[in-house]
């Protein structure tokens, strides 16, 4: 079997349903920053040695291809899949328990500490790219709002990772330190 098709060759790309769209495309860049988002989330994964937080992270990971299906779709046609209205309320209780075990913020955070916290930083940031294009997707066309708050939940739950990947090794976070004026 053939990886390639040619048939975005000409910089055309096929949505669910069959129609084809330019690559550009607002959908075709909100399923791409979900996917970036997906790879990034990735990284992290690799690098954890958290049993409990590798099942969380691969649980979103499918969450984020069912988001991606659910961008993938045009206006008008029927979803195959999207997400789940439990899954909201599954990032906000990981967050919970998350920041229940981190001492309270005081100071902005900068990215960094553990390797572990950095790749949650990175995924974080991206994660804030893709809500953005799939709010301005909103603007224009059809999106649940559960993908919207999705996305808006899942930042700060990666942010929350981050604290608690520098708490668990025992790594301080870097903290932003405001310059003297």
């Amino acid at each position: 079997m053939k990886i390639y098709t040619k048939t975005g060759d000409g910089g055309e790309t096929g949505l669910i349903g069959g129609s084809r769209v330019a690559k550009d495309h607002a959908r075709v860049a909100c399923y791409g920053e979900v996917d970036e988002l997906n790879a990034a989330i990735g990284l992290a994964v690799v690098a954890c040695d958290q049993p409990e937080w590798r099942a969380c992270l691969e649980q979103i990971q499918d969450d984020l291809f069912v988001l991606g299906t659910e961008l993938a779709t045009p206006d008008g046609e029927k979803q195959m899949l999207a997400l789940n209205e439990d899954s909201v309320p599954r990032l906000e209780a990981q967050l919970d328990a998350l920041m229940a075990e981190v001492e309270p913020l005081k100071n902005f955070v900068l990215p960094g500490g553990s390797e572990l916290a950095a790749r949650f930083h990175l995924a974080r940031t991206v994660c804030r790219r893709a809500e953005r294009e799939v709010v301005n997707l909103a603007s224009q066309s059809d999106v649940s709002k559960t993908a919207i708050i999705y996305l808006n939940r899942l930042s700060d739950l990666l942010f929350a990772y981050a604290l608690g990947a520098n708490h668990r090794s025992g790594v301080a976070n870097v903290l932003w330190v405001a310059p003297k004026s």
